[in-house]
C-alpha cells in the first residue's frame, strides 16, 4: 500500500468519492473550492489508491495549542464502504503517527462522530484516548 500526497487537481478528483462518502453534504464544486482554500492554509490530503481512485484518504494539518503543543490534527479519515476492512485507514494512521514522531511533535489529535463505532475501535486500537467532548455553535443555521 503506497501512501500518496494529493497535490494536483487530478489527485483531488481521485479522492472525491472517498471524501464524499464521509462528507455527503458537499458537491464536487464545493469540495474542490474548499480543498483549494484549505490547502492554502496548511491542509494536506494523503490517500491510498486502488485502481484509478482513492480507496481511503486522510486530511490533516499542523496545529500549535497551549494545551497540546505542536500536533498533527486529523480533519478527515475515510475509506470507501467497499474498501473497508483491508487496512487502508490503519496504514494512513500509521503514516501520520510516524510522521508526527519523526518530526518531534507532541501528538496526533482528531474528532470523531459519536456514531462512528468502527472508526472508534480503530483509534482505540492505535492507542488514541477519548479525552474531551467537542462543542459546536453553528452560526450558519441561526
Amino acid at each position: 500500500m503506497e501512501v500518496q500526497l494529493a497535490h494536483t487537481e487530478k489527485d483531488f478528483l481521485k479522492c472525491w468519492e472517498v471524501i464524499h462518502a464521509l462528507r455527503p453534504h458537499l458537491t464536487i464544486e464545493e469540495y474542490l473550492a474548499l480543498l483549494t482554500k484549505m490547502t492554502q492554509s496548511g491542509y494536506s490530503l494523503i490517500f491510498i489508491e486502488d485502481g484509478d481512485k482513492a480507496a481511503a484518504a486522510l486530511g490533516f494539518r499542523y496545529m500549535t495549542m497551549f494545551y497540546a503543543g505542536n500536533i498533527i490534527y486529523i480533519d478527515d479519515l475515510t475509506t470507501l464502504p467497499e474498501s473497508r476492512g483491508k487496512g487502508y485507514a490503519s496504514t494512513l494512521l500509521d503514516y501520520i503517527i510516524e510522521k508526527a514522531k519523526n518530526e518531534g511533535l507532541n501528538g496526533v489529535h482528531l474528532d470523531s462522530g459519536h456514531q462512528r463505532f468502527d472508526a472508534h475501535r480503530l483509534y482505540l486500537n492505535k492507542g488514541f484516548r477519548i479525552t474531551c467532548h467537542h462543542f459546536q455553535l453553528d452560526l450558519s443555521r441561526r
